[in-house]
């Protein structure tokens, strides 16, 4: 009499198990330059939250293909595939502060960028300062410009960061961070002028 029981113990724990497969699905890391290697290789990597990991779901935002949707409540940043399909990814986004929301545009993309911190900025925090890029640069392996709809730069980016910890947290000052190896892969998907939606 155990034995059955058992077995559909252990069968209805599987299919309990399972529900999240069939809802998330792990993609690929993306291919990495020797560059990309080496120097992300310097910026140790937390063992990752798994409601922030990179994921393949059913798309929730309901917005067009190439589209990218921040949740900024969420900690989630959403690219839309065909489909009905989505990458989600975990971000670090703007503390209560510095958040903002709204609509704008990608108008730049770039690879291991130099920072170059807004007047705002240096004078909130007289200890930034300009940085070319790589493993200790704030921007990390790649960054996108938002302009807004007038196509006038944001100051705005979505990029990598040099803290990965912070995934899951509103800790920036209102740019949309992601870890390095996903920054990366966003910055592969996405194309020139894709639109940019901040919940």
């Amino acid at each position: 009499m155990r034995r059955p029981r058992l077995a559909l113990s252990l069968a209805l724990t599987g299919a309990v198990l399972a529900l999240p497969g069939c809802m998330y699905k792990a993609t690929p890391d993306p291919e990495l330059s020797a560059k990309d290697k080496e120097w992300m290789a310097l910026v140790p990597e937390p063992e990752i939250d798994r409601r922030f990991a990179r994921y393949m779901i059913e798309d929730p935002t309901g917005e067009a293909p190439g589209t990218i949707v921040v949740e900024t409540r969420e900690r989630q940043l959403y690219y839309v595939l065909p489909d009905r399909k989505a990458i989600r990814y975990g971000v670090t986004v703007g503390d209560e502060a510095y958040g903002w929301s709204g609509t704008a545009r990608i108008f730049r993309k770039a690879a291991w960028p130099d920072w170059h911190p807004p007047a705002e900025m240096i004078k909130r925090w007289p200890h930034v300062h300009a940085m070319q890029g790589g493993p200790a640069n704030p921007l990390g392996a790649r960054a996108l410009y938002l302009a807004d709809g007038t196509g006038k730069d944001t100051l705005y980016r979505i990029h990598g960061t040099n803290e990965p910890e912070r995934i899951g947290q509103a800790a920036s000052s209102g740019c949309i961070r992601m870890r390095n190896i996903d920054v990366v892969d966003l910055y592969n998907r996405v194309g020139a002028d894709a639109r940019v939606i901040v919940r």
